[in-house]
C-alpha cells in the first residue's frame, strides 16, 4: 500500500523523483511526514504533503531545491522552504522553545525521534522514507490509527499550544477517533481563551466539511463540559424536551447532532454552499430553549425559528468573522420551517416566488433550504444515533414545485426594468416605487407580458395621481 501511494505522489510531482537521490548524494535522508502519512494508512486521499529533510543544512537544501523552480525563503526562520508552483512544505528538524511565538532553533542533525516528537499526536508523528519506503513510527501511530484512538505524543509540548485541542475535536469528527483518558484530561482543564477566531474558524472548517459524522467532536466536546465555552447555545439545547410523536430521537441537542451529521451526507455544489448549510443544520434549532413550553399536555417551540434566527449571530462571531456567511445562516434559521407550512396549508404559486424573493436577499435558494429541511427531518431516528437516509413526500412536493416554477436556484427575475419607465416619469425615486408595484403584481396574478405589465402599472400610478 505504502509504495503504491508513494508512486502517487511522486506521478503528482515529478521534481520529487529527482530531488530523492540529490538529497541522498548530499548526504541527507528526505521523509514524508506528518497528515500525509497518517492519511496514507487510514487509506484515504493524499492532499497535503509535507516533506522533512534530516542531515543537510538550510543552505544545501535551498541550492537543491533552486534547481526546479524560485524557492520561497518566507518560512526559513521555521525550517520551511517552498518552490513557487510546487505545493510541498519541505522543511527541516527543529526544536520550539515554550509559548505562543516559540523561538525555533533548526538542527539538521537532531534525532528522528526528537523531530517527531515536537508533533501533537501520534497518527501525526510518523514519517516515510521516500529512498528507502520505511516507515518510521517511534510512538505507535498506527496501532493508534488501527485502534481508532486518539494518544498525545509529548504532554508537555502538547499544552503549549491551545489550537491544538481544536486540532484535535475536528480530528475526532474527520477520523472518528476517541481521545485516551490523558488526551481527555489535558483538553478538560486545558485553556483555550488565547486561540485567536481565525484559527477556530479554519478548524472548524475542516471539522465540518471533511467529516462524515462530526457530531462525534461536538458531543465530545459537550462530554467534557467544554461545549458551553465554544459555542453555548449549542450546548444549552441538552435536555430541552421536544414532542415525542414528531421528535422520538429525544431532545433538541440529540435532534441538532443527527440533523448535522445528515447535512454531512448531502452532496453540495461547492464548499462555501456546504459549510453555510453545516452551520445551518446545528444552528437551526437554537431557539428552542428560549421559546418551549408544555401547553396543552404537549411540548410546544412556538416562533423559535424567529428567536433563534436572532440568536444566530452571536452564537457564530464566536467562530468566524464572515459575514456574508452569518446572513445565509440566519436566513436558512429563519425559513426553516416554510417550506413543510407551505406544503401543508397549499399554497398559492405566489407564496412560493414570494419565499424565493425573500431568501435571494440573503444570497441563498429555496433548494439549500429544501435540504436543511431534509436533515431536519432526517435528524429524527429513535432508534440510534445515526440519521434517518428516508425521502419524505412532503418535502418532495416542495422541491417539484420549485422546479416547475423556476425558482430552485435563484428568484423570479423581474420583467419590468426601470429604463422600459423613462417614458412616464424622470429617474428617481418614483421609478422604484413602480418597479417595486410591478414585481409584486408579477408574483402574485404570474404576468409575465411586459407589455401588460407596463400598463397596468402606469395606469395604477395615473389613477393614484402618483405619475404627473
Amino acid at each position: 500500500m505504502i509504495t503504491h501511494k508513494i508512486a502517487l505522489v511522486l506521478n503528482k510531482y515529478a521534481c520529487l523523483i529527482k530531488i530523492i537521490p540529490e538529497v541522498d548524494s548530499a548526504g541527507g535522508r528526505i521523509f514524508l511526514v506528518g497528515g500525509a502519512v497518517r492519511d496514507m494508512i487510514l487509506g484515504k486521499l493524499i492532499k497535503d504533503v509535507d516533506i522533512e529533510i534530516h542531515g543537510l543544512y538550510p543552505e544545501q537544501i535551498e541550492t537543491i531545491l533552486s534547481q526546479y523552480g524560485q524557492v520561497n525563503r518566507v518560512g526559513k526562520s521555521f525550517g520551511v522552504l517552498r518552490i513557487e508552483g510546487i505545493d510541498i512544505d519541505w522543511s527541516l528538524p527543529r526544536l520550539d522553545s515554550s509559548g505562543r511565538k516559540p523561538e525555533v532553533t533548526i538542527d539538521p542533525h537532531l534525532s528522528l525521534k526528537q523531530a517527531f516528537m515536537r508533533r501533537d499526536l501520534t497518527i501525526n508523528a510518523m514519517g516515510i522514507d521516500l529512498l528507502t519506503y520505511e516507515c518510521i513510527d517511534f510512538f505507535g501511530g498506527i496501532k493508534d490509527i488501527q485502534d481508532r484512538v486518539l494518544r498525545v505524543v509529548d504532554p508537555v509540548f502538547f499544552c503549549q499550544d491551545p489550537l491544538r485541542f481544536y486540532r484535535v475535536m475536528q480530528f475526532i469528527g474527520r477520523f472518528e477517533m476517541e481521545p485516551d483518558s490523558l488526551l481527555t484530561q489535558i483538553c478538560t482543564t486545558m485553556d483555550i481563551s488565547t486561540v485567536s477566531i481565525e484559527r477556530i474558524e479554519k478548524e472548524c472548517e475542516k471539522l465540518l466539511l471533511k467529516s462524515q459524522r462530526p457530531s462525534l467532536a461536538f458531543r465530545w466536546l459537550h462530554k467534557i463540559g467544554r461545549l458551553k465555552e465554544v459555542i453555548p447555545e449549542v450546548a444549552l439545547l441538552d435536555g430541552v424536551p421536544q414532542n415525542s410523536e414528531w421528535h422520538p430521537e429525544g431532545d433538541v441537542f440529540e435532534h441538532s447532532m443527527q440533523a448535522l451529521d445528515a447535512s454531512a451526507f448531502l452532496v453540495y455544489n461547492d464548499m462555501q454552499t456546504k459549510l453555510i448549510m453545516m452551520y445551518a443544520a446545528l444552528l437551526h434549532d437554537i431557539g428552542k430553549k428560549e421559546t418551549t413550553k408544555q401547553i396543552g399536555g404537549v411540548w410546544r417551540s412556538l416562533r423559535h425559528e424567529h428567536v433563534g434566527a436572532l440568536m444566530v449571530p452571536a452564537a457564530l462571531r464566536r467562530i468566524t468573522r464572515k459575514k456574508d456567511l452569518i446572513s445565509a445562516v440566519k436566513c436558512l434559521v429563519k425559513y426553516h420551517m416554510v417550506p413543510m407550512q407551505l406544503v401543508k396549508s397549499k399554497a398559492s404559486k405566489s407564496a412560493y416566488k414570494r419565499l424565493a424573493c425573500k431568501v435571494d436577499l440573503c444570497g441563498i435558494t429555496l433548494s439549500m433550504l429544501a435540504d436543511l429541511c431534509l436533515a431536519d427531518k432526517q435528524g429524527r431516528n429513535g432508534l440510534s444515533h445515526i440519521p434517518l437516509t428516508s425521502s419524505f413526500s412532503d418535502l418532495d412536493y416542495f422541491r417539484n414545485c420549485i422546479e416547475k416554477l423556476g425558482i430552485a436556484v435563484a428568484a423570479e427575475k423581474p420583467v419590468l426594468q426601470g429604463s422600459d419607465l423613462l417614458k412616464y416619469v424622470a429617474p428617481g425615486p418614483k421609478i422604484g416605487k413602480m418597479l417595486a408595484y410591478a414585481y409584486t403584481i408579477q408574483l402574485q396574478e404570474g404576468i409575465v407580458d411586459k407589455d401588460i405589465l407596463e400598463k397596468r402599472v402606469v395606469s395604477f400610478f395615473k389613477k393614484n395621481k402618483k405619475i404627473e
